[in-house]
């Protein structure tokens, strides 16, 4: 037995008229619903539509610490990764705070 498009969204028509597949290539609106999309919502979206656009990080930086890594010149500066650590956990028990 074979069964197609299973969990799939119905693509039949839209009270206008129009196919559900016409809506979602065109990006119209479908049945003049609305999205409310909250503060932190759209700075992700901005983020992630930035990250997509360039490099969210220096290549060649990563590969310097990944060979330095390999011939066993990195070094860790504890102090510096603790203090990081800190400042972040203050960061969140303020931000915490009602």
């Amino acid at each position: 037995m074979k069964v197609d498009n299973i969990g799939q969204p119905s693509l039949g028509p839209l009270r206008d008229g129009t196919s559900r597949a016409t809506a979602a290539k065109t990006n119209a609106p479908t049945g003049g619903e609305r999205v409310d999309i909250s503060p932190l919502s759209a700075s992700l979206q901005k983020t992630m539509t930035a990250i997509a656009g360039g490099s969210a990080f220096d290549q060649a930086r990563v590969d310097e610490i990944r060979q330095a890594i390999a011939e066993g010149r990195f070094q860790v500066d504890v102090e510096r990764v603790a203090d990081g650590l800190l400042a972040h956990v203050r960061e969140m028990l303020v931000a915490s705070k009602p």
